[in-house]
């Protein structure tokens, strides 16, 4: 198997792994069987396999038609790090004896370009190609008779060990924390900050290995807005009144209140950073167009060079993209209204849903190109929050519009991985769509035929599958009844809204002006991440940012090499691996070894204390 055909392979897989989650399978779904017909108005929602089926068609292509314009966007135009793509590439490069993957600086030949051997064969009986020039007698013995530079034998070795260790590292680690939980969740601060205001940390090494590839500008923008959001708004969101419940409540605790400064700001830099290329199509193909200089308009798009290095026989077509959309808004549309029916939600706020989640989509891949994570939880409540106001009082629309609206984000930001994979190991993007479309056909039957037997045996949620995101779906749903923000959020919101609108409008500035710190400039989106998670998540990494900061200054990027991507890689790798190995101890009732150090309640499988 080809590198290339690995990562198409690999597309296929993530997209039919990706249904539970953008389907909502472990959120909308068991929050729609919570609902109480005495407190709100309708009776639980139980759907039957088919019904389920129904439902996984309708959110199933939304991303998948979504991810090509995207993929154009935010790989190509603004080359985001996307750590998880990246990583999975340098590993895919590593176990196929490949150069590093790097974007090339030149426009591939179509599929020539990944010509095999079989190929390269008949390349010398038709002659040569463009990118094969007629080889010297001694340049043909030289490819009869291959000899492996040194130098390459070596990086490679280096590169498999480095690998070894590191994936062996952060799994030992993962595993270790499974039997000593407190492994993960170290009162660093002291038992009273990690028990009552969530701060503790997590020395995951898979947490580390994000931040090395995230860059040290980055991580210590997290850790910027970890510092605001949790070292500043959530204390005096509690001890003002304005959050009362438990601080890591997502409903009336800090937590939950501090999340909507953070989709301020998200949504504020994303909007603002979207400017500058919005103005340059605006320009380019409306104003120079409608002022009758077509021909000049022409001759500056001929000039410019485009960063597209995929020729159109590799691309999906944008016909593709366009009667994709339009096709699966309006069978999404017709199959939510068969499924739940005018009392559960209209058509046409099934609609609204979509077109939200393509904008939420956008805000969702941003980050997670950035960051590595794709906020879908907090880009979900913006979307509950637009439909308490346009139609109030109704719950099952609330959780439904959300979830299509939450589902477009999920699904794109799973996707587009795949496509940076992609991307930097040359695979043909028109392929990895075949494979998206494939795996998300395939999931809609295998993922609603397991929720289903594992509704029919289990209780869900319940104590077995607890399903957490369900109760914060509907607890929202409540809370936004009458369509009102927490108490004195909004001007918070505001505030925070404007001031990274001008922070994200001066480094666009500064960095299409070249200025060389612009990477210095918070990057907004990174820094409301800070904000939507617990302080451990950003500590470790900007431990990793550290350390990639301090590696190449002392070391050099160029001397540096891959090795320290490939570390990052396996710590990466290691612990998503082992922690399969956790389920499947868990499953056969293997638990905890000793709740030792657990003391402030925050331990995963310990009792709370």
């Amino acid at each position: 198997m080809s590198p290339q055909e690995n990562v198409v392979l690999q597309t296929t897989a993530v997209a039919t792994g990706t249904m539970p989650l953008a389907a909502g399978f472990v959120g909308i779904l068991p929050a729609l069987g919570l609902l109480d017909e005495e407190r709100d108005g309708v009776p639980p929602v139980h759907l039957s396999w088919i019904a389920a089926v129904g439902w996984s068609c309708a959110v199933a292509f939304f991303g998948v038609f979504l991810s090509p314009p995207l993929r154009k966007q935010v790989i190509i135009e603004e080359q985001l790090a996307f750590p998880s793509g990246t990583a999975t590439g340098q590993l895919i490069s590593v176990l196929h004896e490949m150069p590093p993957p790097e974007p090339p600086l030149r426009h591939r030949n179509a599929y020539n370009a990944l010509a095999t051997d079989e190929d390269e064969n008949i390349a010398h009986l038709t002659g040569p190609t463009p990118l094969t020039p007629t080889p010297t007698p001694h340049e043909s013995d030289a490819l009869h008779v291959p000899e492996v530079p040194e130098v390459e034998v070596v990086e490679e070795k280096e590169g498999w060990s480095a690998l070894t260790w590191s994936f062996a590292a952060s799994g030992a680690m993962t595993l270790a924390a499974y039997f000593f939980p407190v492994v993960f969740t170290i009162p660093l601060f002291g038992t009273y900050l990690a028990s009552q205001w969530s701060w503790w940390f997590t020395p995951s090494l898979s947490y580390i290995g994000q931040g090395i590839i995230m860059g040290f500008p980055t991580t210590l923008s997290m850790n910027l807005g970890m510092l605001v959001g949790w070292g500043i708004l959530s204390p005096l969101s509690k001890h003002a009144g304005w959050a009362p419940g438990p601080v890591g409540d997502m409903t009336t605790g800090a937590r939950g209140w501090i999340l909507w400064v953070s989709l301020a700001i998200m949504c504020s830099d994303s909007l603002v950073s979207l400017v500058p290329v919005v103005a340059e199509i605006v320009y380019a193909k409306v104003y120079l167009r409608l002022a009758g200089v077509r021909a000049a308009a022409d001759d500056d798009e001929d000039g410019k060079e485009s960063k597209e290095d995929e020729p159109e026989e590799r691309l999906v077509p944008t016909r593709w993209v366009v009667w994709g959309l339009a096709g699966s808004i309006v069978l999404g549309t017709v199959l939510v209204w068969a499924v739940f029916g005018d009392e559960g939600i209209k058509p046409w706020a099934t609609l609204v849903g979509f077109i939200m989640g393509g904008l939420l989509s956008v805000l969702g891949v941003r980050a997670l190109g950035e960051t590595d994570l794709n906020p879908v939880s907090g880009l979900g409540k913006i979307s509950q929050l637009f439909f308490a106001w346009i139609q109030p009082g109704n719950i099952v629309a609330n959780i439904i519009a959300g979830g299509v609206a939450e589902a477009g984000a999920q699904q794109a930001g799973d996707l587009m991985q795949d496509l940076k994979t992609g991307h930097l190991i040359r695979a043909s993007p028109r392929a990895q769509f075949f494979g998206q479309l494939i795996g998300s056909c395939l999931s809609i039957v295998v993922t609603t035929t397991a929720y289903t037997l594992y509704q029919r045996a289990y209780e869900i949620p319940g104590p077995s599958f607890p399903a957490p995101t369900a109760y914060v779906w509907l607890g929202l749903a409540r809370l936004l009844r009458d369509g009102e923000l927490p108490e004195k959020s909004s001007a918070f919101m505001l505030a925070f809204a404007l001031l990274f609108g001008g922070i994200a409008a001066f480094k666009a500035y500064t960095t299409r002006s070249a200025w060389p710190h612009a990477k210095w400039i918070p990057s907004g989106v990174a820094f409301a991440i800070g904000f939507l998670n617990t302080p451990s998540f950003s500590l470790a990494r900007l431990i990793g940012g550290l350390v990639e900061h301090v590696y190449y200054r002392r070391v050099g990027r160029e001397s540096g090499g891959i090795r320290l991507i490939v570390v990052a890689s396996g710590f990466v790798l290691g612990e998503g691996v082992v922690s399969v190995v956790s389920l499947v101890l868990r499953t056969f009732g293997i638990g905890v070894a000793s709740c030792v150090g657990c003391g402030h309640g925050m331990c995963g499988g310990c009792p709370a204390a």
